[in-house]
């Protein structure tokens, strides 16, 4: 006779599934978060405020280590690589209410700029390259001016830490000549090719 003191308990089923089978997946999660958090992400476009590049409904990769890996959940900085530059498509947080935005970053600590008619000048140098069109760092942007070039900026010169954005539909962007400027540091990730497009289904456009 087996007694009953001695006896091992017996095993709750519920808790040995949990432990077999929703913990591997919960850590699984916490995982699959943790890299697109730090690593890289997606985006979706949500207006036509950087038309003609983006379109309502794109969806973007976004590379998460281009400018620092952070502490997956927050935004601490663990590791710094390098500053958003001229011409980059940038994701963040705008400093108005906080509502995740995607921009270019067209100016940065020191530039000198100015902007009529929708284009731009940096340093005193037009960035003008044809109709409707703009160079940053050799590479060409085409802009959408269908609804003029939006507010003019008198010149002003970009203080230390910080960023200048807009969109490329200069005259419908709600952006830095609305909400100022923008914290170099606060930049979640760098824009890097859009993988899906309304009407055309997965591709493959770097920004």
């Amino acid at each position: 006779m087996t007694d009953a003191r001695t006896a091992p308990a017996p095993r709750h089923p519920v808790l040995a599934w949990l432990r077999r089978e929703a913990f591997p997946l919960v850590v699984m999660l916490l995982l699959m978060g943790a890299a697109r958090d730090s690593l890289a992400n997606h985006y979706q476009v949500p207006s036509g405020s950087m038309q003609p590049t983006l379109q309502p409904g794109d969806r973007v990769v976004v590379d998460m280590r281009a400018y620092g890996l952070r502490l997956p959940f927050t935004g601490m900085q663990l590791l710094a690589a390098g500053q958003p530059q001229r011409g980059d498509v940038a994701v963040f947080d705008s400093p108005a209410d906080g509502t995740r935005l995607i921009k270019r970053v067209v100016a940065v600590a020191g530039d000198r700029v100015e902007l009529h008619g929708g284009y731009l000048s940096i340093n005193g140098q037009p960035l003008q390259q044809a109709l409707a069109n703009e160079a940053f760092n050799g590479k060409q942007v085409q802009l959408d001016l269908h609804d003029g070039g939006g507010p003019d900026i008198a010149g002003i010169t970009i203080p230390d830490g910080k960023l200048l954005v807009l969109g490329d539909h200069r005259g419908n962007s709600f952006d830095g000549r609305f909400f100022g400027m923008v914290d170099a540091d606060s930049v979640y990730g760098k824009a890097v090719a859009v993988y899906w497009r309304r009407g055309e289904g997965l591709a493959w456009q770097k920004l």
